[in-house]
C-alpha cells in the first residue's frame, strides 16, 4: 500500500471516529437542555391534583395525580439505582385507571445486598387511592442491551432502563394504554418502599453533561487534527532533502 493510500484511510479512519464522538457530544447537548427544561417547570401544587387521564392529556408537562387505580400483576425491578451511596432496585408495578390508561407505578427503592438476592416481593393489589408527581422515569443513559430480562421471582422481570415498548410486551399491556410517564408515589403513603420525589433521581445535573458535551467534542477535534499534523510533518520532513 502506498503512502498515499495510508494516508486516505488515515483521514477516513479520523473523520469515523470525529463524527461518532460528535455525535456523542450531540447526545450529551441533548440531554442537558431536556433537564433544564425539565427544572425550569413549576413544581405542581397538589391542590391542583388531577387524575390520570388528564395528566395523559398534557403529557410533557409535571402534574400531581390524585386518582383511584387498581394494581396489575407485574413488577419491574430497575437496576443501578443509588440512594444515599448505596446500589439498589427501584420496583415499578403496573396500575390502570377506571378509562383503561396504565401507569407505572413507583413504589419506591431497595438496596441490593452483597449477593444481589433479594427477598420475596410483595406486589400491590386491587384498587387504591393513589397521589404522586407525574414526571418522567429516570434516565436511561446509552442504551445497550436488551431492557428486560424474566426476573428470578415469578412476575418479576430486571430492567436495565424504562422502555416502554419492551415492557408493555413483557407486562402484556396494550402499548396504546401505557402511559409515557410514570407516578412516583408521595412518600407518605403508606405503600412501597423508600422514595422521594427528586425531580433528577440518580442522573447528573445538566451542567456535567455540558461538560461531557464539551470533552467529546474536544476529542473530535483532536482526531480531525492527528492526520493534519501527521500530514505537515511528513511534507516538511520530505521538502528537508
Amino acid at each position: 500500500m502506498t503512502r498515499q493510500h495510508t494516508g486516505a484511510w488515515g483521514w477516513l479512519l479520523a473523520v469515523v471516529v470525529a463524527v461518532a464522538f460528535s455525535g456523542l457530544g450531540a447526545w450529551q447537548l441533548q440531554r442537558m437542555h431536556e433537564k433544564e427544561a425539565l427544572l425550569a417547570q413549576v413544581p405542581p401544587s397538589r391542590a391542583a391534583a388531577v387524575p390520570l387521564q388528564a395528566a395523559m392529556q398534557a403529557p410533557e408537562a409535571l402534574h400531581w395525580v390524585k386518582d383511584r387505580l387498581e394494581f396489575l400483576p407485574g413488577l419491574l425491578l430497575l437496576d443501578n439505582q443509588l440512594r444515599d451511596g448505596r446500589a439498589g432496585v427501584k420496583l415499578y408495578q403496573p396500575a390502570r385507571a377506571a378509562n383503561g390508561a396504565v401507569v407505572l407505578v413507583d413504589l419506591g427503592w431497595l438496596p441490593l445486598p452483597a449477593d444481589r438476592q433479594l427477598p420475596p416481593l410483595q406486589p400491590q393489589q386491587g384498587w387504591q387511592a393513589l397521589e404522586g408527581l407525574w414526571a418522567p422515569a429516570p434516565a436511561a443513559g446509552l442504551k445497550l442491551g436488551p431492557a428486560l430480562a424474566a426476573g428470578k421471582q415469578p412476575g418479576t422481570w430486571l430492567a436495565t432502563r424504562i422502555e416502554l415498548p419492551a415492557i408493555a410486551q413483557a407486562l402484556q399491556l396494550p402499548a396504546d394504554r401505557l402511559a409515557p410517564r410514570v407516578l412516583r408515589l408521595d412518600p407518605a403513603l403508606p405503600v412501597g418502599y423508600a422514595r422521594d420525589l427528586d425531580l433528577l433521581p440518580n442522573t447528573l445535573p445538566p451542567s456535567r453533561h455540558l461538560g461531557y458535551a464539551v470533552q467529546w467534542f474536544g476529542m473530535a477535534l483532536a482526531v480531525l487534527l492527528i492526520p493534519v499534523v501527521l500530514a505537515w510533518r511528513r511534507r516538511r520532513h520530505g521538502g528537508g532533502h
